[in-house]
């Protein structure tokens, strides 16, 4: 043990000699060390973090795949919540549940808050307790209390943790209820993506005699969260659920009869992760690069020091030092710098990981379980203590190779002695390079897919619109009639406005990724060959076309005419268009919701438009309709209430959208003065919202391969210059031999060049190698694509050659008689 600290301590002294080395090689470990621990925290926080639930494991989500459907997302009909929870024998218990949203009232101001409807079974199988109060009893749900619990954020942000929060009346769409309880921080359901759609409160579910009839009966928009009985396995529970799933299709209403669905199950923890797991795993990979480069240029650093102190070494070892003493001492000096360099990144890691928790896309899960914890950190030092002994190798390795004779001639000038390291230095300047080219190639295939996704035409042109989201509480519009002088208030007052183009009002907006789908059948189609298919489908009011400028392609947009009274009309988009009525003229065609037995009117297709891109622009385009916002009967309503309570106004001006903003926010305090409007917005801001995943991807990757390509600069310039200093005497006494000094600069620059070419050449088999795990992230770009593989090369190649320039010039400015004086 003496022995160790006392080669500790001369490691310490060693390094405090070179105090620029020193520096640099902790700088660049904590780079690599800290960019790995960063997206290491996302891993462990989303992916491999338990869910905050009671044995989570067992957790499922349990629903419906509708026709040939496949979705994660497996929904349910508000009938089918009962009829699992009683049918069912594989789960020790259930729960329905429906994301919702509400106007939050009653001692605050106004503001919409996203909630879920809950039925009473659901805390209960999510085995989560609230930390004040308690939650609804099933009898209170059956009876339909007026009853929330609310999120810890709503307690501490809205409430400022009162602790005589329970008890409190609250009003949501301006119906009074009570809170009685207030769930942990770390609560959160559903599993949303993101801060903005996450349930700030939780209501009974309380189901309607509306949603339980026949009218509802196809729709599925309510979800089942399940907890497997110990010892049953998750095929067994998903056969449980088909066999019931069957039975609810026997008790299907008559109009039905020719829908089929699947049961199925599963786990809630897959549900949470799936869409992000290929991405975060792409990450690490890229952010292992940038750390392998560290690691790289840190050995090659090192191994420069080794060489230069291979007379120290062979002095040692003829004075009768053992190679093991050697070897410890450049492990620890490895060791040392790793550590320090580790802690650093701690440092680089906590900042990063505060920064990026702002700048993270909201398609990102689970952010909350972000942090910088006993485990990232453990992993952080783990990962230092491993990279510091792996670039310790490289030095161990040339102490070792010491030829005593050869060093101890040399005198205390470098000669060319360290020749016999040359094919490890130029494999580390190769394997940089090469390392460097794989990561870059990825980044210019991410850079090439987001302009391509950019140039893709949304269907409708975004500037100058300004958009609104409210949702209009039952109890104040709770008739058709309410809801349309709503809608006519907005439209003829805004429209009136100074600036004003365009106002219209829909509820599915585009770049949204939100969208309401049903099937349909269209005119004589025959019974015995009709398929259930679907299309996305949206309400329009006012002139909500010409505020969004789609483009019509034939016939005409909605008039002041298409009234509750008139004929049932709608219009299709270009892809509905196409795929239902090929190789004709659409207008005039008619068609109506569900299957060939649902009875309902049939609408006549009066225009085409453009199709909209309903998310992404880089999401392929899916059939859509549009229909009057006051001929509900399209759908088959017949109630009070038929219209849309929710949804979006658009509004066109000749103004910049930032400057009606607070025209927008007064016209509809003068029309309702407590509805709370949400993401007043330009739609440019929407579409930027849609598409931050892509491009927070495509950031990072380049941020990576930047960051990978200035330590290959560095580390190829130090082993070049390293290496051009070995060769002073040769330079020197070509020189003297007639070289001239433009030919000696294109020597180096030639050495390079070589290395440089086969870098490149493994670097394009190692892009080969990962363009599967990549491909899955592209857009209308291959993951081979030659022009991002010849623009990798051609960069990597000169910034290697520039790398080299200045060793070159200095190797041809050399002054020869000195050179040869030392000799």
């Amino acid at each position: 043990m003496y022995a160790l600290a006392q080669d500790l301590r001369f490691a310490f002294r060693q390094l405090l000699k070179a105090p620029g080395l020193t520096l640099m090689v902790v700088v660049t470990f904590a780079l690599g060390i800290g960019a790995t621990t960063g997206i290491f925290s996302l891993v462990e926080g989303i992916l491999l973090r338990p869910l905050p639930f009671s044995d989570p494991e067992r957790l499922v989500l349990l629903g419906d795949h509708v026709g040939s459907s496949d979705s994660l997302n497996a929904p349910v009909t508000a009938r089918e919540i009962s009829t699992y929870a009683n049918s069912t024998s594989a789960f020790s218990s259930l729960g329905g549940y429906a994301g919702s949203s509400y106007e939050l009232s009653g001692g605050a101001t106004p503001e919409e808050v996203e909630a879920a409807r809950f039925t009473a079974s659901v805390f209960p199988t999510l085995g989560v307790n609230p930390i004040l109060g308690r939650v609804f009893t099933q009898q209170e749900e059956d009876s339909h209390q007026p009853l929330a619990v609310i999120s810890y954020a709503l307690w501490l942000n809205r409430y400022h943790r009162d602790p005589h929060v329970l008890g409190r009346s609250i009003d949501l769409d301006r119906e009074s209820y009570t809170i009685i309880g207030v769930m942990p921080r770390s609560f959160e359901f559903p599993m949303t993506d993101g801060h903005l759609d996450q349930a700030q409160l939780w209501v009974p579910m309380s189901l309607t005699a509306d949603e339980l009839s026949d009218q509802q009966a196809g729709y599925w928009g309510y979800q089942i969260v399940a907890r497997v009985k110990s010892g049953v396995t998750l095929p067994q529970a998903a056969e449980d659920a088909d066999r019931v799933a069957q039975q609810v299709v026997r008790n299907f209403p008559a109009n039905m009869a020719a829908i089929r669905i699947r049961g199925d199950v599963r786990l809630l923890r897959e549900f949470a992760v799936a869409d992000v797991r290929p991405l975060l795993r792409t990450l690490f990979f890229a952010v292992s690069i940038v750390l392998l480069i560290a690691c790289v240029n840190v050995a090659g650093l090192l191994l420069v020091r080794a060489i230069r102190r291979r007379r120290e070494y062979a002095v040692r070892l003829a004075l009768g030092a053992r190679s093991l003493v050697i070897i410890r001492e450049s492990v620890f000096e490895g060791l040392l710098l790793s550590l320090a360099g580790g802690l650093l990144g701690l440092g680089f890691a906590a900042i990063a990981i505060r920064t990026a928790l702002n700048l993270l896309p909201d398609s990102m899960p689970r952010v909350d379980s972000i942090s910088m914890d006993a485990t990232v950190a453990s992993f952080a030092l783990l990962l230092a203590f491993a990279s510091g002994a792996v670039c310790s190798l490289a030095p161990a390795f040339a102490a070792l190779r010491t030829n005593l004779t050869e060093s101890l001639k040399e005198g205390v000038r470098t000669g060319t002695g360290a020749s016999s390291h040359t094919w490890l230095r130029s494999a580390l300047v190769v394997s940089e390079i090469a390392i460097a080219l794989v990561l870059l190639t990825v980044s210019g295939a991410f850079l090439r897919s987001f302009q391509k996704m950019r140039a893709v035409d949304p269907g409708y042109r975004p500037d100058n619109v300004l958009v609104a989201a409210y949702q209009l509480p039952a109890n104040q519009y709770p008739t058709d009639v309410s809801v349309n002088s709503f809608n006519r208030g907005v439209v003829d007052r805004l429209s009136n406005k100074p600036g004003v183009i365009a106002v219209g009002i829909t509820n599915i907006l585009p770049a949204t990724g939100v969208s309401g789908g049903s099937g349909y059948t269209i005119e004589d189609e025959p019974v015995d060959r009709w398929k259930l298919k679907f299309a996305m489908f949206a309400m329009t009011y006012g002139d909500y076309f010409r505020a969004m400028s789609i483009p019509l392609i034939d016939g005409r947009y909605f008039t002041v005419d298409d009234r509750s009274d008139s004929p049932l009309v709608i219009i299709v988009n270009q892809s509905m268009a196409r795929h239902c009525w090929p190789n004709q003229r659409v207008i005039g065609k008619r068609m109506h919701v569900g299957n060939p037995h649902k009875g309902l009117p049939w609408a006549t297709v009066v225009g085409v438009v453009a199709d909209t891109k309903l998310g992404s622009r880089d999401e392929p385009s899916a059939d859509q309709w549009y229909f009057p916002a006051q001929q509900t009967a399209t759908y088959g309503s017949a109630g009070t209430l038929n219209q849309p309570n929710s949804g979006y106004i658009t509004l066109r001006s000749a103004l910049p959208p930032e400057q009606m903003t607070q025209t927008l926010r007064a016209t509809i305090a003068e029309i309702d003065p407590l509805l709370a409007l949400q993401q007043v917005q330009p739609m440019t801001d929407v579409i930027s919202n849609i598409e931050e995943p892509r491009r927070f991807n495509t950031d990072l990757i380049t941020a990576f391969a930047s960051g990978a390509l200035l330590l290959a600069i560095t580390g190829i310039y130090a082993v070049v210059a390293f290496s051009v200093s070995l060769r002073t005497q040769e330079i020197a006494i070509r020189m003297a031999l007639g070289a001239q000094r433009p030919g000696i600069a294109r020597l180096v620059l030639t050495s390079s060049a070589k290395l440089a070419l086969l870098g490149c050449g493994l670097g394009v088999l190692g892009s080969l190698a990962v363009s599967r795990l990549v491909s899955s992230f592209l857009f209308d770009v291959s993951a081979t694509d030659p022009i991002v593989y010849v623009a990798g090369v051609l960069i990597m190649m000169l910034m290697a050659l520039l790398a080299s320039a200045l060793p070159a010039t200095r190797a041809a400015s050399a002054d020869p008689i000195e050179a040869l004086r030392s000799i």
